[in-house]
């Protein structure tokens, strides 16, 4: 990879030390009764400090907003003190860490709301599956339900959440936000007109399918300030159940309007890492001309792609998903030029160390080496 891609990148508030971040990343490993970060999150996280900058796994903003088994919420005090040791420890390890703020809509099921519907932008049907915990206690796949739509009160309520999550970030020591309006999740679907068939003020025009996503931006940034703030979006791309790829003008449109609140950074989820097209010149061409700030760019990386769209002005630095899960030194093998370890998907989701922190580093796999060769002479 390019030199410059491992020099200092300032995003708002925070001075990344390479281009080279982790992707938010779902793992499922939170304690339960309670959704709890742990300690063996922490180590997760820590064992990847090296990373220009760590976005943690999403996290949900209320019990509300939770759309999978085990995963961790930002709202309440043990949720928020098990997170404030996972910083700290990331903090230790000399790295810098984002919390991506998620409430997931009708991605979810009622078993996680106490037999409770979902809810989105509207009550439409939709093919998708979500994960929850089955009679074996294992992860099982299940069809998510027709949510409920949410009222004007409630569309204020998830605003207040957010900004509430954003206060209780600030208190477990994240060094920047992240508002998670990406993948089909509960601000994806209020911008998409083929999940939102409102005709109030939150639907119908563009603007209108846009007013929740800024609303929560707004909120956010009065709750820390616009340096400290990032939004991830995913136009054009297909996933959970919702298919955007008529959303290159909501996403120009959107990027427009970051770049007038002048966000620390905008996300870019781009389709082709769930098999969809690569998101092509002209394109990457217009969201650079809508955002002239920090775009971190996601989705099916390499470290050739990365020099090359840095070097074109598209991306100032890239997220990894598959690759950071596999290689806690990522940074470091692309430096250099190693070799990768090979991620275990059957290990993704759920489950305890296995295929969560026990992949080695660069320094493990030679310790292990220099033992056996010792044992054959």
């Amino acid at each position: 990879m390019h030199d410059y891609v491992f020099t200092p990148l300032t995003v708002g508030a925070v001075a990344a030390r390479n281009r080279v971040f982790l992707a938010p990343l779902t793992r499922m490993r939170a304690t339960q009764p309670g959704d709890v970060p742990n300690d063996l999150m922490r180590e997760y996280y820590v064992q990847r400090a090296s990373a220009g900058l760590l976005f943690s796994e999403g996290t949900q903003i209320s019990p509300q907003g939770k759309g999978y088994m085990d995963t961790p919420g930002i709202h309440s005090a043990q949720q928020v003190a098990g997170w404030r040791r996972i910083t700290e420890g990331v903090h230790e390890a000399g790295g810098q860490i984002v919390a991506q703020l998620w409430h997931t809509g009708r991605v979810s099921h009622e078993s996680l709301h106490d037999g409770e519907l979902p809810v989105s932008a509207s009550a439409l049907p939709y093919d998708n599956r979500t994960t929850v915990r089955g009679a074996d206690g294992r992860p099982e796949r299940v069809a998510c339900p027709t949510p409920r739509a949410l009222t004007v009160d409630e569309i204020a309520g998830v605003v207040e959440d957010f900004r509430a999550a954003t206060r209780n970030a600030r208190s477990a020591g994240f060094d920047l936000v992240e508002i998670h309006a990406a993948h089909g999740y509960l601000l994806h679907q209020f911008m998409s007109g083929e999940s939102n068939h409102r005709v109030d003020v939150y639907g119908g025009s563009l603007v209108n399918r846009a007013r929740l996503t800024l609303e929560v931006l707004d909120a956010v940034i009065d709750e820390w300030d616009a340096d400290h703030v990032g939004v991830r979006i995913s136009p054009l791309g297909t996933f959970n159940g919702l298919d955007d790829s008529a959303g290159q003008p909501m996403g120009l449109h959107l990027a427009a309007e970051f770049a007038r609140r002048g966000i620390a950074f905008l996300h870019l989820s781009e389709p082709d890492w769930v098999g969809g097209p690569e998101l092509d010149e002209d394109f990457r061409k217009l969201l650079r001309e809508a955002f002239p700030g920090i775009i971190v760019g996601a989705g099916n990386y390499t470290a050739e792609k990365t020099a090359r769209l840095v070097e074109a002005g598209y991306v100032d630095a890239a997220a990894f998903g598959r690759p950071f899960i596999a290689n806690p030194d990522l940074p470091r093998r692309f430096a250099i030029g190693a070799a990768l370890n090979e991620p275990d998907p059957a290990t993704f989701y759920g489950g305890d160390a296995r295929g969560y922190t026990d992949y080695p580093a660069l320094e493990d796999v030679g310790s292990r080496r220099s033992r056996t060769d010792v044992r054959q002479v």
